[in-house]
This record gives C-alpha cells, sequence and structure tokens, in this order.
C-alpha cells in the first residue's frame, strides 16, 4: 500500500515512525511547508518524492491513501479534497474547527464510501485499550473521569518547541480527545456539556485556560481541566473513577489508584498509539470495514464540542 503524508512536522514524524513498522506500507510522497525542510526529511527517510503542494500528490495514480498532519484549519477541506481524488484519507486530530466543516466531511465520506479516519489517538493507547476492555467484559464501570491536559505554550509553538504556522486550539483540539474518549468508554451519548474559559492571549487571540463538564444519559461525569499556562508536569492526565477501582492514565502507561504499575504491554502488538492508530487506518483499507474513529464514530465528540462552543458564546 502507497501512502503520502501531508505535514511532516512533530506528529508526522512520529506517524513517518510508526508507518515503516506496518508491513507492506510504502511511504511514497511527502508534502510540506517549505520545500527545502520537506525534502530534507523526505532523503533523509528515504521518500521518493518531496512538495510542497497536496495537489500534486493527489494526482499520483499510485497513492492509495493521505495522512493529514497539516495545520488545524485545513483539515476538513483537505480531507475533502483527498476524497475527491479517490484516496482514503487519516486525518489528524482534530478533523475541524467547526461543526459545519465537520458534517461537510461527513457527507463526503457517505458519498465516495472511502474509508476516512480520525486520529483519536487515546483510542489507540494501550492504557485506554485495557480499560476499554474490562469496560466491555463487565468487569467496570465508569462512575467519573477527571482529566488534566497542561502545557506551556504562552507563545505559538510546536511539541518540539519549533514556531507554527498556525494558532492551536483548547477547545477544538485538545478537548477533543478527551471528549471523544468519555464517550468511547461509557458507551454513552452526552446530554449536558457546559465550559467556560479564561482570559484570551492578547497576540495568538485564544483562551488560556478553561475548564469542561460533561454529564452522560445515565449520570456518568467527565471534569477536564484545560491549560496553556500550566509549568510543569507537561501532557495530558486521566483518572478512571469507577465502581471497581481507581486508574490513572498516562499516554501508554496505567496505574491504579496507588500508584502500582499495571501492565499493559501485550495489550496490543506495540505500545506506540500512532503506530496503532496507523496500523487500524491501514487494516480498514486493507479489510474494506470502517475503522475504529472513523469521521462517523467520532462525530458526537464534534457535536458536543460546537455545544461547548456555543455555551460559552
Amino acid at each position: 500500500m502507497k501512502i503520502a503524508l501531508a505535514g511532516a512536522g512533530a506528529f508526522g514524524e512520529k506517524h513517518l515512525d510508526g508507518l515503516n513498522k506496518i508491513n507492506g506500507v510504502e511511504i511514497v510522497a511527502l508534502v510540506g511547508r517549505t520545500l527545502d525542510k520537506t525534502q530534507e526529511i523526505a532523503t533523509r527517510r528515504g521518500i521518493g518524492k518531496a512538495t510542497t503542494e497536496l495537489d500534486e500528490v493527489l494526482a499520483m495514480p499510485e497513492v492509495d491513501a493521505v495522512i493529514l498532519c497539516t495545520p488545524t484549519q485545513m483539515h476538513a477541506s483537505q480531507a475533502i479534497a483527498c476524497m475527491n481524488a479517490g484516496k482514503h484519507v487519516e486525518v489528524e486530530i482534530p478533523l475541524a474547527d467547526s461543526w459545519e466543516d465537520t458534517k461537510a466531511v461527513m457527507a463526503k465520506q457517505k458519498e465516495t464510501g472511502l474509508v476516512c479516519m480520525v486520529g483519536h489517538t487515546r483510542r489507540f493507547n494501550p492504557s485506554h485499550q485495557w480499560v476499554h476492555n474490562k469496560i466491555k467484559a463487565g468487569d467496570l464501570s465508569i462512575q467519573q473521569m477527571d482529566v488534566q491536559t497542561y502545557f506551556f505554550r504562552r507563545t505559538n509553538t510546536n511539541a518540539k518547541g519549533e514556531a507554527r504556522s498556525w494558532t492551536d486550539h483548547l477547545l477544538w483540539h485538545h478537548a477533543a480527545h478527551t471528549v471523544d474518549l468519555f464517550q468511547y468508554q461509557t458507551g454513552e451519548k452526552v446530554v449536558v456539556a457546559q465550559a467556560v474559559e479564561g482570559p484570551q492571549h492578547p497576540i495568538l487571540g485564544i483562551a488560556m485556560d478553561m475548564s469542561i463538564q460533561l454529564k452522560t444519559e445515565t449520570g456518568k461525569i467527565c471534569t477536564l481541566s484545560l491549560s496553556f499556562n500550566n509549568d510543569g508536569p507537561l501532557g495530558t492526565f486521566f483518572r478512571y473513577i469507577c465502581d471497581k477501582g481507581t486508574y490513572i492514565a498516562r499516554y501508554d502507561d496505567l496505574v491504579d489508584g496507588r500508584e502500582n504499575p499495571i501492565d499493559v504491554s501485550k495489550v496490543d502488538v506495540s505500545m506506540n498509539g500512532i503506530e496503532l492508530q496507523d496500523r487500524e487506518f491501514i487494516a480498514a483499507i486493507r479489510e474494506g470495514r470502517e475503522p475504529n474513529s472513523s469521521v462517523a464514530k467520532v462525530l458526537p465528540c464534534y457535536e458536543t464540542l460546537y455545544q461547548l462552543q456555543q455555551g460559552m458564546k
């Protein structure tokens, strides 16, 4: 299977690492913002084509699928362009930064029948898979999820500390991970969603702090705190308060409520959530099926984000 990747930034590199571990996959093209840097990465990784134009790649008949790691504001239009060109597409989170754009991508997927998957990596992290498997087996029931998403980003920089060409967003990007995971893990629809945001950054024009509360139809709740002002520790930390035990997930690691480690190394074929996400994308294309975190399956997340945005207005 021949794959093109658009966006060779911090997350693009992680996808390249993951794809290199999947049998029968070849990365044939790389799209970036500047040609020199894109060419350097392509040469280093043995990728035959480097370009700044996604349209060039979409015109390549040998390309089966595209992975988009581009700026948030481009995701919806580029995903639609990929499907219009007959390419399967995996879009990094978030799918879009508006409800209208989300619905437009959903409509295009229904029209084409192509695989359109969104990079909701938490569904694939072994730590969250372990909890999900326990819930499916009837061993656990979530009472509350308490989540902290904390970064120190008072300048427009990415995860590698490099200058960004676009502005990140706490609600449409970082909250999307938890809003989706909460509904995925509980298996229930959110019926109450409310949020408040702190002051906006004078230059970036975004809220730097946010608090979100969610409630499902049977009364399970989620409390989510987000900040770009937090000076360490950095990352996202999930506390599952269940009827039988408490569990804390830190990316691919899991401990119980007393910090005793839980071995999740046998949950899946890898401990790398990005690699597992890409494996699901490739498998769904090969098997002609809907992937976990398809645009249809994550649609309730983006509807909830829209409701939260409207409430804060």
